[in-house]
Parts: structure tokens; C-alpha cells; sequence
């Protein structure tokens, strides 16, 4: 087992922009790519993914110190605090059953591609921790490490049926073809966003507000633009922040600088990834019958190649700053994780089809549960990062994570292995519901009616 995690360990020190172009290219090679096109191909998916990195972690650098300006103004004191989720990957990289979720998740996406169960091909290996972190949970609260296997099995099956639900909107919508997310912090939204998309439409007036860069522009021309748009939203949040105008103003350049760089990273990222499609698509016509198209599973940071996902994620920290204060019950003060909301709307804003006004009201009602599970969870990640020898913020006290420790679909499985009642009673309601929001929803969501 030691020399698993070794392994393990020495292939997770690779960069995702450099471990992903390595597991391309292999996957390349297998599907017949000439070897001097993949190799070509793989390098352009790196270069993309390094500007969606860099320019994303931009991003987060000048929003998360934003954040803490305001929740210094407005007075906000809470005792649990947000790690982020850097922190608890790091956290659930270092527990036992991190390296062999790596192999069963592998397995899994072998069994269910050879069973026709999926379409994703996952090559998002460093993602792999957020199917570890369910198991890392139930481990350290039953004891049991195959329970925790289990548990991580489980995740790593829902979340790619539901990448390959939401895949072709990420076509049809955004101009994704190939890929899907199957990144859990994410994707288990996306039902969430065609219900919520689908009680929005009974409500008179609500409805009618579609606001988007689109209808913007037609309407106010050049400040539709997302280049715009992401200036004025920094220069919102300076002002909110409390900043100088020397400060709101580089604030506003900086956003406004992401808004109009990020696109850009996409579409690098997906001429490396247009060979390798095809290849695919080749390969499968050759030799299966019926299936003529398979999705490349990758990091949903790609997302923020898209302005409605930027713009929404920017309005959400405020909002989630007023909710952890008056929200009975929450104890966690939201900083780790405040730059993460774009992604974490991301699947919500897919769903409205890029519709903002409705990704923020979709979203601020699973803010609420986030914060309450984060809290909840908080003593059990702190004893988790005790027990990896986690260096752990000066002073004691809980720490937690915001958005993925407050992930509701990891907590429901987790309580489900710990033997709650009601977490095993809504099992089945679960699964009707999510049957009937894919009848209810299918026409809208995915052919435009």
C-alpha cells in the first residue's frame, strides 16, 4: 500500500496542465492519431490549459483578497473558517484511501464505457480527489476503508451520468463539442439548474427577464460587451471592497482583462482537442456499431472560459457574504472559497442557458444548504486534516471548505453510509425526482422549446 501511495503521489506531483496532455496523448496514440499529430495535439491542450489556469488564478488572486475587504467592512466574524478547496485537496491527497480511488475510478469508467453506461472518457485524473473526499469521509467516521471505496464508487458513477447528461448543452450552448465535466463540485448542479429553470417559467414576470451579454449589447451596444462588463463588475466589487480608486481601477482593468483573455484559452485548449475528437469519432465508427460519440472528460475550469460564468460567479460574492452572516444556523465565514463560486454557478448558468438573472436566484438557495453543510462537516474535516498532519491555521478552532466541503450530494452519500435514516429514506424520492426532471426538462434544455 506504501508503494501505491508513492506512486500515486509522484504522478499527482504532475501539474494538471501537464498530466492531462500526457494522458492525451497516450489516448491519442491508441485511437491511431499519427503519433506527430497527437504529440502536436496534446502540447496546444497544455499550452490552453496553462492560460486557463494562470489567467483563472488571476482571477481568484484579485477577488479573494476583495472578499476579505468586505466581510472586514461589513463586520462579519465567524468562527469556522474556509480553508478553500486547495487546502482540502491537499487534505484528501494525504489520507490511505486517496490512491486506490484513483485505480477503482479508472475501473469504474472502463466498466461503464464497455457497458455503454457512459460516453466520458475521464481523463481529469488530479480531479479524482473529489471522489476520494466522500470516502475519505465515511472512512473516518465508520472506519471501514472498503465502505469508503464504496462510497467513492458511488460518486464516480453519478457524476458521469451526469456529465454526459449536461455534455451536449455544453455543445449546443457554449460550443464545447467532445467534452463533458465530470467534475463533482460542479456537475451535480445541473439538474438543479433545469428545475430551477423549469419553475422560473411558471412564474409571471420572472420569466420574462433574460438577462445575458446578447440582450445587453442589442441593448446597450458596446457595454454588452464582455470586456466591459467584466471592467464595470471590478470595478463594483473595488467599490464594494472598500478600495481606493487607484485600486478599484486596477481591479477593474484586471477583471475586465479575464473577461476578454479566458475565451481565448478556450479556444486554444479545443484546437488541441479537435484531432483527438476526431480520432475518437473514427475509431468508434470503425468498430462500434451504434455508437458513433464519446465525450473527453475534463477540468470544469474551462468554464470560466465564458463571461456569463465570470459575471455571475463576481455577483454571488457579495451575496454569499450576506447570507453567511444573517443565515441561522451557518458558523462558516466564506473566503477560501468566494473566488470558486464562478465555477461553482457554472452548471446553474449552463442550465439558463447563459440566462444570469436566473443562475443567481437558482443559485443563492444552494449558497443557503452549502453554508449548512460546510458547518456541519467542519469537525470532521478538521480531524481529518489533523490526522495527514495538515498544517492547520495558528490559533486552533474548525476549518472547513465553503463549496466542496459543503457539497450537498457528497453529504447525502456520506449520511447514507453512516446509517441516517433519512438520508436512506430519500433514496428513492431522490431518484423519482431526477427522473422527472429529466422528462420535464428535456424539450427546454435540450431542444430550445
Amino acid at each position: 500500500m506504501e508503494s501505491l501511495y508513492n506512486a500515486v503521489q509522484y504522478i499527482l506531483d504532475f501539474e494538471p496542465a501537464v498530466l492531462v496532455p500526457i494522458i492525451m496523448f497516450i489516448l491519442a496514440l491508441i485511437l491511431r492519431v499519427k503519433p506527430s499529430q497527437a504529440f502536436k495535439s496534446a502540447l496546444t491542450i497544455g499550452v490552453g490549459f496553462v492560460g486557463i489556469f494562470a489567467i483563472f488564478g488571476l482571477f481568484t488572486d484579485i477577488v479573494s483578497p476583495a472578499a476579505q475587504s468586505m466581510a472586514d467592512n461589513a463586520g462579519i466574524n465567524l468562527p469556522v473558517a474556509d480553508l478553500g478547496w486547495p487546502p482540502l485537496a491537499a487534505i484528501t491527497w494525504g489520507t490511505p484511501i486517496a490512491p486506490v480511488v484513483i485505480i477503482t475510478t479508472i475501473i469504474i469508467n472502463i466498466i461503464m464505457l464497455t457497458l455503454k453506461l457512459t460516453k466520458t472518457v475521464n481523463v481529469d485524473v488530479w480531479n479524482y480527489w473529489h471522489f476520494a473526499l466522500v470516502g475519505a469521509f465515511v472512512y473516518y467516521t465508520t472506519g471501514n476503508f472498503w465502505l469508503g471505496i464504496i462510497a467513492s464508487g458511488i460518486l464516480t458513477i453519478i457524476t458521469l451520468l451526469l456529465a454526459d447528461w449536461s455534455a451536449p448543452l455544453l455543445q449546443d450552448t457554449w460550443g464545447l463539442e467532445g467534452i463533458s465535466f465530470p467534475t463533482a463540485s460542479s456537475v451535480i448542479f445541473f439538474p438543479i439548474g433545469l428545475i430551477g429553470n423549469w419553475i422560473i417559467d411558471r412564474i409571471p414576470g420572472i420569466r420574462n427577464i433574460n438577462i445575458n451579454p446578447e440582450n445587453i449589447q442589442k441593448k446597450f451596444g458596446i457595454f454588452g460587451e464582455p470586456l466591459i462588463i467584466g471592467t464595470i463588475l471590478g470595478a463594483v466589487i473595488g467599490m464594494l471592497a472598500g478600495y481606493d480608486l487607484q485600486n478599484v481601477l486596477s481591479i477593474a482593468i484586471n477583471v475586465g482583462a479575464v473577461m476578454f483573455i479566458l475565451p481565448r484559452m478556450v479556444a486554444i485548449l479545443m484546437e488541441g482537442l479537435q484531432p483527438i475528437s476526431d480520432g475518437v469519432r473514427d475509431f468508434l465508427n470503425k468498430r462500434y456499431e451504434g455508437v458513433d460519440e464519446l465525450y473527453i472528460g475534463l477540468d470544469h475550469a474551462i468554464a470560466a472560459g465564458q463571461s456569463t460564468v465570470i459575471s455571475t460567479g463576481l455577483l454571488l460574492t457579495p451575496i454569499a457574504l450576506i447570507i453567511a452572516f444573517v443565515l441561522p444556523g451557518n458558523r462558516v465565514l466564506p473566503l477560501g472559497d468566494l473566488a470558486n463560486l464562478a465555477l461553482f454557478s457554472s452548471m446553474m448558468v449552463l442550465a439558463s442557458r447563459n440566462n444570469i438573472f436566473r443562475a443567481l436566484l437558482i443559485s443563492i438557495p444552494v449558497i443557503v444548504i452549502d453554508l449548512l453543510v460546510a458547518t456541519g462537516l467542519a469537525p470532521l474535516i478538521t480531524r481529518m486534516a489533523e490526522a495527514v498532519n495538515f498544517s492547520l491555521p495558528e490559533g486552533g478552532g474548525l476549518v472547513t471548505s465553503f463549496l466542496d466541503g459543503g457539497n450537498p450530494l457528497r453529504y447525502w452519500i456520506y449520511e447514507i453510509f453512516n446509517g441516517n435514516v433519512w438520508a436512506l429514506i430519500a433514496i428513492p424520492i431522490g431518484v423519482i425526482l431526477i427522473w422527472w426532471i429529466y422528462k420535464v426538462t428535456y424539450n427546454r434544455a435540450f431542444k430550445g422549446e
